[in-house]
C-alpha cells in the first residue's frame, strides 16, 4: 500500500520532524472530501467503554477501537502480542496501512498510536486536538455503528517490528542513576511530590526514586496534558516542550522512557516526543501502577480512567 497523501495545507508544523503523522481538523477534512479514505487508509476513533458516544456522533467514515481491546487488567498494560496482532488485522491494519486516531478524550488515540508503533504501523496519524477540534471547526458529523472494516490475514511484516518502543520494569530501572539515560514521569506535580496518587484505582503515592519529572498537566485531572497542549487540545511548539524538558535534565541525546500511572498520558509525551525525532525513546508500561504495587481491588476504572 502506499502513503495516503495529504492535500497541502496551510498549517503545516515546521517545527515537527514527522509533521504529516500530526494531522489538523482542515487537513483530514480535506483528506475526506477528496475521497482518500480508502482500502488502504483507516480512521479509528479510540474511546474507554464510550462506544454509545461514538455511534450518537462521529467523524464520518470512522470505525471505532476500545482501550480494553488493547490493554487489559488489572495493571492496565498491553495484551499480549498475539492478541494486538489480532485486533490490528480484524480492522485491516497491516504495517503498510495508514491509520488515522482520534478520540473525545486524545490520550486514548495516543496510547492506540504508541502500540500501533510498537508493532510495526509504519504511517500512524493523530488528528491534532482530537474530535472537539473536529467539532470546533463546524466538520459535519454522523452517527450510527463502527463502519465496517474488511480484515486482513497477515501483517506483512515481523511482529512486533519495534519492541524497543516498550519498556518493562528491570528495563525502566536500568535507566535510573545514569546520565545517558531517563526514566520520565509524566505526572501532575501532586503526583510527583506524592501529594495525592492521582487515581482511585492506586493506593500508593509517591513517585519513582531517581526518576525525572516531564510533566502533564493540571493537579487532580489525570487526563489533563495543558503543559503539553494549548487551551484547545492541540500540541504546543515543539521548542517550548523540549525546552521544558531541558529544564528537568531531559534531553534528546538520552535513552527515555516515559511512563505515568497506566501509559495514556506517557503513550502522548511519546508520540510528540516521535514527532520531534527524538530517536531513542519507550513507553515504560506498567508506570506508577506497577511499580509501586498500589491497585485498589475494588477500584471501579471505568469511572476513574475512562
Amino acid at each position: 500500500m502506499n502513503p495516503v497523501h495529504l492535500p497541502p495545507a496551510a498549517g503545516c508544523r515546521a517545527d515537527l520532524v514527522r509533521a504529516r503523522q500530526l494531522v489538523s481538523a482542515n487537513e483530514l477534512a480535506a483528506l475526506i472530501l477528496h475521497g482518500g479514505l480508502g482500502d488502504g487508509c483507516r480512521l479509528i476513533e479510540t474511546g474507554c467503554g464510550a462506544v454509545h458516544f461514538f455511534e450518537a456522533s462521529h467523524i464520518p467514515g470512522a470505525g471505532y477501537l476500545d482501550t480494553c481491546e488493547i490493554e487489559e487488567p488489572p495493571l492496565w498494560n498491553k495484551v499480549p502480542d498475539e492478541a494486538l496482532l489480532r485486533v490490528l488485522l480484524s480492522r485491516g491494519i497491516r504495517h503498510d496501512t495508514t491509520v488515522i486516531l482520534y478520540g473525545r478524550n486524545n490520550l486514548a488515540a495516543a496510547r492506540v498510536a504508541h502500540l500501533m508503533l510498537y508493532a510495526g504501523v509504519t504511517d500512524v496519524r493523530l488528528l491534532d486536538g482530537g474530535f472537539a477540534a473536529w467539532q470546533a471547526g463546524g466538520h459535519s458529523c454522523e452517527a450510527g455503528p463502527s463502519r465496517s472494516l474488511s480484515p486482513v490475514a497477515g501483517f506483512g511484516i515481523s511482529f512486533p517490528a519495534h519492541p524497543e518502543f516498550l519498556a518493562d520494569m528491570a528495563q525502566a530501572r536500568a535507566l535510573l542513576g545514569r546520565n545517558d539515560t531517563a526514566l520520565v514521569s509524566i505526572r501532575s506535580e501532586a503526583e510527583f511530590l506524592g501529594k495525592v496518587s492521582g487515581y482511585s484505582y492506586i493506593a500508593a503515592r509517591g513517585d519513582i526514586p531517581g526518576a525525572l519529572w516531564g510533566r502533564a498537566g493540571d493537579d487532580g485531572d489525570v487526563n489533563s496534558m495543558t503543559a503539553y497542549q494549548l487551551d484547545d487540545g492541540t500540541m504546543r511548539p515543539a521548542a517550548g516542550i523540549a525546552a521544558m524538558w531541558q529544564l528537568e535534565g531531559i534531553t534528546a541525546e538520552q535513552r527515555i522512557a516515559f511512563y505515568c500511572g497506566t501509559g495514556w498520558r506517557a503513550s502522548l509525551a511519546f508520540f510528540y516526543a516521535w514527532l520531534m525525532g527524538w530517536p531513542e525513546i519507550a513507553v515504560y508500561d506498567g508506570g506508577w501502577l506497577e511499580w509501586s504495587g498500589g491497585l485498589v481491588e475494588t477500584c471501579d476504572r471505568w469511572t476513574s480512567k475512562c
